[in-house]
């Protein structure tokens, strides 16, 4: 368990959606991508900002956390996993979070402001990005009026290196054509610092979540870096609905110059190859059917 905290609040999200269009595989739907809104927020810190990347042998830890709290799916239980999941972040200081099956309002009014504590006197900073309902040409909602759900994730800078945020997300063009769950992903960029992407793939159809890894790791996330600030060093985490050794193999989609961590199951994270790899935790949780999922690493 670590100990650095932060208060200063950021938020830049870019939101996109998509529209049907052909479909490229069967069972699998393929749709452009186009704006549908954004929504920005900010918060400056005491002091002056300091573009400094952070330094070599800094503990850089990322937690993957499935909150299943869409309030529809059989594994909701009444939201109590969203307090569970404050008090592993409390306990495990990460640096990057990403969330699954979360709603908006639990990312914004709950995990965010715990990791504020968490890091107090550095900066922290969130994003979220619906996924999408096709069926409404909407952002899918949870239930009982709580709010867009979808992916979040939430990032720590140290005061000292602390150089803004933007963020980016949108709606994968290939889908499951057999749900109107389309689904999303978001990244945010650290300025000067790192890249940090969260994401949940397609869970009924292993073509449509094979196409949308590769689709995040080999073009939107490097298409986002070339956008921003050139390459820094590069963490994606989330449910991706593919394992190691399956058909396909989660494995074949690490591009050069990266590596992967599982838990064994669904969730993984793809890191670059210049943080280096210290250790894994699986960490119980109660309210909800997945693991968190710590990978522990080191900048170079």
């Amino acid at each position: 368990m670590r100990k650095r905290l932060s208060v200063p609040v950021v938020l830049l999200v870019l939101l996109t959606a998509v529209a049907p269009s052909a479909a490229a595989a069967p069972g699998v739907r393929t749709a452009p991508a186009h704006t549908a809104a954004v929504r920005t927020g900010f918060a400056p810190p005491s002091g002056q900002a300091r573009p400094n990347a952070i330094p070599p042998g800094y503990s850089f830890w990322n937690l993957q956390l499935n909150l299943c709290n869409s309030g529809v799916a059989g594994c909701f239980d009444g939201g109590k996993s969203v307090p569970e999941a404050q008090q592993v972040i409390t306990n495990w200081a990460p640096d990057v979070v990403t969330l699954n099956e979360v709603c908006l309002p639990d990312v914004r009014d709950q995990l965010f402001p715990t990791m504020s504590q968490t890091w107090a006197g550095d900066w922290v900073f969130w994003a979220f990005m619906p996924a999408w309902n096709a069926g409404q040409n909407a952002p899918y909602q949870c239930a009982n009026g709580r709010g867009e759900y979808g992916n979040g994730i939430i990032g720590h800078v140290p005061a000292a290196n602390w150089a803004g945020v933007d963020a980016r997300g949108g709606i994968y063009q290939s889908q499951d054509a057999n749900t109107n769950e389309w689904r999303s992903w978001v990244c945010t960029y650290a300025v000067g610092n790192y890249y940090g992407c969260g994401t949940h793939l397609a869970s009924g159809n292993a073509t449509a979540a094979n196409l949308q890894c590769n689709d995040l790791l080999r073009n939107l996330v490097p298409a986002f870096r070339s956008a921003e600030g050139g390459y820094h060093p590069t963490v994606v985490g989330g449910d991706f609905n593919l394992k190691y050794k399956g058909n396909p193999d989660i494995q074949a989609c690490v591009p050069s110059g990266w590596y992967r961590k599982g838990d064994g199951d669904v969730q993984h994270w793809f890191v670059t190859a210049d943080l280096t790899f210290d250790f894994t935790r699986e960490i119980g949780m109660s309210h909800t059917d997945h693991p968190g999922w710590l990978v522990a690493t080191t900048t170079s």
